[in-house]
């Protein structure tokens, strides 16, 4: 297949980009940017140098048609819902990397995201693309809405425990801690060097965009729709992002009996690995990887679930989800071109 990555500038465009590289049935043909149009990606991104020969071009619904298969919208919200729909019309696949078509309800989008909605009638026919909870839904499907990286690593966390019916969902509290790239390539004040070395801050406290993001797929799980509190943070790193989730037990579950539950849960979804009684993850484990690996721990003093989830934000967070939903699309291995050992140290 031929890929269009529409934002090939950014750091999730740049991530399609290294992933299709190694991907041994997608080849990325027409990187668009309005911005950088004209440039050569080797120019722009030294490390691509002998990998990919590519000017940026502006984007082009009809010539994307002619030249490519597939395309991924790696774009900041509000652009997609303009551009993506040309696509469609071409009988494209397409795989939009930010949030616009996310949010079923306009009105949430509208409030959450403070600009206009995309089309309700494409909203309705978005499949929502978390690989391991909507495969069944993924597979054939033309139009996916690819999770947010909080979202992904929330949910993944907490999907074997809702749909088991084991925790108060009324008692969910996401503590979230994520690195600099999570917030995209623009040079804005917060994400100066000197602003962020040495430093954890606290940011966007009950206005994260990504909240009704997880409080749609829990209620999708569950049949129950609850609001949740979920706090997000920026540390001092390129790469990676931590959800630390606490809920309260709706059922008298040990450690081990939920470690079992997730085990069950997962045995099929080769990028999500649960870590034995008593360990837990860190970023670094996971970077430059399309893996999610979650440790849990019953703390029987106050009765709640602990579960901590991490992720690259950059792949399994974005791009690298973004390629495996279109491996699922395909009816291809999930693994194909993704099954990249995680960078260490």
């Amino acid at each position: 297949m031929k890929a269009g990555i529409v934002g090939a500038n950014g750091y999730s465009g740049i991530e399609l980009i290294r992933l299709l590289i190694n991907h041994p049935l997608v080849e990325a043909e027409m990187l668009v940017s309005h911005s950088t149009q004209g440039s050569d990606i080797q120019q722009l991104y030294p490390h691509l140098t002998d990998l990919l020969d590519r000017r940026l071009e502006d984007f082009d619904a009809d010539e994307l048609a002619r030249r490519t298969d597939v395309v991924f919208f790696a774009t900041p919200a509000g652009v997609s819902k303009d551009l993506l729909p040309k696509c469609l019309e071409q009988g494209l696949i397409c795989i939009d990397l930010s949030g616009d078509f996310r949010l079923k309800d306009p009105a949430a989008y509208e409030k959450w995201y403070r600009q206009a909605p995309a089309d309700p009638a494409l909203l309705a026919t978005a499949v929502y693309g978390l690989s391991e909870i909507n495969r069944k839904q993924i597979e054939g499907a033309r139009l996916i809405a690819n999770p947010g990286c909080y979202p992904t690593a929330a949910l993944l966390g907490l999907a074997p425990a809702v749909k088991d019916g084991a925790i108060d969902l009324s008692s969910i509290i996401i503590d979230g801690k994520s690195g600099v790239s999570g917030s995209g390539k623009s040079a804005v004040p917060g994400n100066l060097y000197s602003e962020v070395n040495e430093s954890v801050k606290a940011y966007k406290l009950g206005t994260h965009k990504h909240t009704p993001e997880i409080e749609q797929a829990i209620a999708a799980m569950s049949g129950e729709k609850e609001s949740l509190t979920f706090t997000t943070h920026l540390i001092p790193m390129t790469r990676g992002l931590m959800c630390t989730v606490y809920a309260t037990l709706a059922k008298g579950y040990s450690t081990k009996e939920f470690l079992e539950m997730y085990e069950r849960f997962y045995a099929r979804s080769p990028f999500v690995r649960i870590r034995p009684l008593g360990h837990w993850p860190s970023t670094k484990e996971v970077a430059g990887s399309n893996y999610c690996d979650i440790g849990l721990n019953v703390d029987g003093r106050s009765r709640r679930l602990i579960i901590v989830s991490v992720i690259d934000n950059v792949v399994k967070g974005a791009a690298g989800q973004a390629v495996q939903n279109l491996n699922i699309i395909k009816g291809w291995d999930e693994k194909t071109g993704l099954a990249l050992a995680p960078i260490y140290p």
